[in-house]
């Protein structure tokens, strides 16, 4: 790995950048490149549980932001398809789906393997861009609290950190 990347994941790794790295770990995870933001959220979490909160609101921050970074994606794709070919593009079947049920269809922008996509979707549609950053985060949201607050009910012993 080069020193570069390493010396900054080293300092993204410090306690007091804790919420900076969930809110870029967050981001990037919600653009089209596969990563992991939970298990992120939830090793700060273990860290300092006083930071439920602000990590789940940090992380649906920045996991809106990548979203909001595909919706874009999708507008810029569309633009470019439609000057190679000067047709309109060609209806499948998750761009008549999301068609039919518009900016709602964001709430699953939180889904594994399709939310990403789905907000690449909505923006070469061209729904509007605000109540799909509004759904966007809603979803968001609720995947943080259900995943991170699920982890830490169902594992209570899992934020007790051992010398």
């Amino acid at each position: 790995m080069e020193a570069w990347l390493h010396t900054l994941l080293a300092a993204l790794a410090l306690p007091q950048y804790g919420l900076t790295t969930v809110f870029v770990v967050s981001m990037i995870s919600a653009t089209l490149l596969p990563m992991a933001s939970v298990p992120v959220v939830f090793g700060l979490v273990k860290l300092d549980p006083g930071l439920f909160w602000p990590a789940i609101l940090v992380a649906t921050a920045g996991n809106t932001a990548g979203g909001v970074i595909s919706y874009w994606m999708g507008v810029g794709a569309e633009k470019a398809y439609e000057k190679v070919t000067a047709r309109k593009p060609s209806e499948a079947r998750a761009l008549k789906w999301a068609k039919r049920w518009g900016p709602p269809a964001c709430l699953l922008s939180w889904l594994p393997f399709v939310g990403d996509p789905l907000c690449a979707v909505a923006g070469w549609l061209r729904l509007p861009f605000w109540p799909c950053v509004f759904y966007m985060a809603v979803g968001k949201f609720l995947r943080y609290l259900v995943y991170v607050g699920g982890a830490i009910w169902f594992m209570p012993g899992a934020l007790q950190l051992t010398p």
